[in-house]
C-alpha cells in the first residue's frame, strides 16, 4: 500500500524577517519528502502594504489565501513571533491544521503578549530595549550590531551578515500580537516546542515559562541561538521532520 504524502508545511517567520530566513532549512525538508511553503507576511517589506494596515487579522487573511490553494491539511511551523501567528492560525483554521511546531516561538495563553511574559519572569531583555522606532511609532527595527549580537551570534559569519542585511522594519500591528486560542480548537492539535537554549532574544527562561503556561507540547532542545534554521539547519531538521512526518520523535 502506497504511503500517503505528508501534509505541506507552512513556515511562518518572526518579526523583521521574511521567507528568506528558511532558505537553509527548506532543502532539508524537501529531502525528506516534505513540501514547504515559506510565507512572506504582509507588510514585511515584500509588498506595498502600509505599516498602519498590518494586523494579526491581516496575517490570518493572508494564510487563508494560501490555504485556498492547498488541498487537505497543513502543518504549521512558527519561529519567534511567528509562533503567535501559528497559534492564531491554528485556532481560526483548526480543521485545516494537523500539527504545530514552534522554534523558539511565542506559544502563549489566551490574551497574553510577549511583553506581558517578559514582565512576569526574571529572564533576559532580548532585543526589546534596543529597538529603534519611527517617529509615528508605526514601525520598529534593530540596529545591525544589536541584531548580529542578539539574533545571529552563532551563525556562520557570512550567513549572519546576509541575514542582518535582509531585516526590515516591523509594523507595530504585527509586533504586539495577542492570540486567543481555545482548548476545543487549538488545544486539540498536536504541538512540538523546539527550544533554543542559547537564545539571546527569547531566553530559555521565557521559553520554558511558555511551555508551563501552555502545557501539552512535546519538547526538544537545541544548543543554539535564536535562529537555528540558519545556524544549525541540519540539527533542526533532525528534530522537526519526524514530528512533521508523524513519526516517533523524542
Amino acid at each position: 500500500m502506497r504511503k500517503p504524502m505528508p501534509d505541506p508545511v507552512l513556515l511562518i517567520h518572526g518579526a523583521w524577517q521574511g521567507s528568506w530566513t528558511w532558505t537553509r532549512l527548506t532543502p532539508l525538508l524537501q529531502a525528506r519528502s516534505l513540501t514547504s511553503i515559506a510565507l512572506d507576511l504582509p507588510g514585511n517589506g515584500q509588498d506595498d502594504v502600509a505599516p498602519g494596515d498590518v494586523s494579526l487579522d491581516l496575517y490570518l487573511d493572508h494564510i487563508a489565501d494560501v490555504l485556498g490553494g492547498i488541498d487537505g491539511k497543513v502543518s504549521l511551523v512558527g519561529h519567534s513571533g511567528g509562533g503567535m501567528v501559528a497559534t492564531a492560525a491554528a485556532e481560526r483554521f483548526a480543521e485545516r491544521v494537523s500539527r504545530i511546531a514552534y522554534i523558539a516561538g511565542m506559544m502563549l495563553p489566551p490574551g497574553m503578549g510577549f511583553k506581558d511574559l517578559q514582565d512576569s519572569v526574571d529572564g533576559i531583555a532580548g532585543i526589546t530595549p534596543h529597538l529603534l522606532w519611527s517617529e509615528d511609532r508605526l514601525t520598529n527595527w534593530a540596529a545591525a550590531d544589536k541584531a548580529l549580537e542578539i539574533f545571529y551570534h552563532d551563525c556562520p559569519p557570512e550567513i549572519a551578515a546576509d541575514a542582518v542585511s535582509r531585516l526590515r522594519p516591523q509594523p507595530f500591528g504585527g509586533f504586539a500580537l495577542v492570540a486567543h486560542p481555545t482548548a476545543a480548537r487549538y488545544g486539540a492539535i498536536p504541538r512540538l516546542y523546539i527550544e533554543a537554549t542559547e537564545d539571546r532574544s527569547v531566553g530559555i527562561v521565557e521559553q520554558r515559562r511558555m511551555q508551563a503556561l501552555v502545557p501539552g507540547a512535546a519538547v526538544a532542545s537545541l544548543t543554539t541561538g535564536h535562529v537555528p534554521q540558519l545556524s544549525a539547519p541540519e540539527a533542526l531538521a533532525d528534530l522537526l521532520c519526524p514530528f512533521l512526518l508523524n513519526e516517533d520523535f523524542a
